[in-house]
């Protein structure tokens, strides 16, 4: 079936949709419908509705038995959403003196509502930068990214020390917490001990030892040496 315009009373929830879907296939999988509701916080025949139209307008394509995963065009409008909403995030904690915590709500609003015009024009008042305060890549305009190769430091092994990269994280008052414990994006961690049983990791960062569990462990994303 040809594609056909995606209608604009749906602007929004495509956008929505096709970014929440690009995020779910970062590990190189297609994303499954319960997987989609869960994280737009929707019923599972809403999204099973909804992703049937985006198939019909070219936008998704399903993979038997699997789930869905993104067509070219949907792909250049899923990294258009993530550019905008990123670039946004920068803009605010930069210019606007908003903490890293308290910006992806005020983004996920604005996201939509804002010209291209300006997107750029923030970017360029930026400096057009690579990464948002989270350390998550920002598309460039052409709509290519960069994802660089990372590891989340719950598996990081014993005795190494690495970088963090990005901060996989959203919740607000999650960030709250990392952030009190000095673990941000382009600080260095030395993974001390690992307790296997417990799922706890002790780091050393900045000259203090802190133990973190495997759910945080694993929201921050690690360069090690060598690309590992």
């Amino acid at each position: 079936m040809s594609a056909t315009a995606v209608p604009d009373s749906l602007t929004r929830s495509v956008e929505d949709y096709l970014k929440a879907i690009y995020q779910l296939s970062l590990e190189g999988r297609p994303a499954s419908t319960s997987e989609i509701a869960s994280l737009l916080a929707l019923s599972a025949p809403s999204v099973t509705g909804m992703v049937k139209r985006l198939s019909e307008h070219g936008l998704l394509e399903h993979v038997p038995y699997r789930g869905v995963q993104l067509t070219e065009e949907g792909r250049r409008a899923a990294l258009r959403m993530v550019r905008r909403h990123r670039v946004i995030e920068a803009y605010l904690v930069e210019f606007l003196g908003y903490p890293w915590d308290a910006v992806h709500e005020e983004a996920e609003r604005l996201e939509h509502a804002v010209s291209e015009t300006m997107i750029e024009r923030m970017a360029t008042a930026l400096g057009n930068p690579s990464v948002d305060p989270h350390g998550d890549p920002i598309p460039s305009a052409d709509g290519s990214i960069h994802e660089p190769a990372c590891t989340a430091l719950s598996e990081v092994p014993v005795g190494e020390t690495v970088e963090i990269q990005r901060v996989h994280e959203s919740q607000p008052e999650r960030l709250r917490y990392i952030a009190s414990l000095g673990l941000r994006p382009g600080v260095q961690v030395t993974v001390v001990d690992r307790q296997l049983f417990d799922d706890l990791v002790t780091i050393a960062v900045g000259g203090e030892r802190q133990v973190i569990g495997r759910e945080l462990g694993h929201a921050l994303l690690c360069a090690r040496e060598g690309g590992r």
